[in-house]
């Protein structure tokens, strides 16, 4: 994904999609869609400022300091660095208290809550009117410019 998003493309194709694209496996989905946020955090670049490069702090923690108590880094932290859902940042003595899942089973309990939680909004209805609308029009033209099928002749 990342190629593509930095060479400018504004479509990722493919995501949950396993089996040379011939099946969609939900789980894959979902891993799928926290690379695709991470992907879309680098393309959104860095934002450079006063603030961000922390100049100050640095000068009162110095080098060698430790950062981690630090307000600005509680400020920042969790904003500059992608927060996924999936993947585990924990240490592996955590991984293993928590009961040592692995990505595919993180996966499949999200895809699980999803499923049995997600109330979907629905669409204002001006917009899904004119969905209708864009729908029936499709569908007509396709009517009429539809390829008539070949019929074979059978030699009876």
């Amino acid at each position: 994904m990342m190629l593509p998003a930095l060479a400018g493309a504004n479509m990722i194709y493919g995501l949950g999609m396993i089996e040379l694209g011939m099946t969609l496996d939900f789980a894959q989905l979902v891993v799928d869609n926290e690379i695709a946020k991470m992907v879309r955090k680098v393309v959104g670049g860095i934002c450079v400022t006063d603030e961000t490069l922390a100049v100050d702090v640095i000068r009162k923690v110095g080098a060698g300091g430790h950062f981690l108590m630090e307000e600005h880094t509680f400020k920042h932290m969790k904003t500059v660095q992608s927060q996924s859902q999936l993947f585990d940042r924990t240490p592996r003595e955590n991984w293993s208290d928590n009961g040592s899942k692995d990505i595919v089973t993180r996966a499949r309990e999200q895809v699980r809550y999803i499923l049995e939680h997600h109330k979907p909004e629905h669409l204002p209805a001006p917009v899904a009117q004119q969905l209708r609308e864009i729908i029936e029009a499709a569908e007509q033209e396709w009517e009429i410019h539809k390829p008539k099928t070949r019929q074979r002749r059978r030699n009876l």
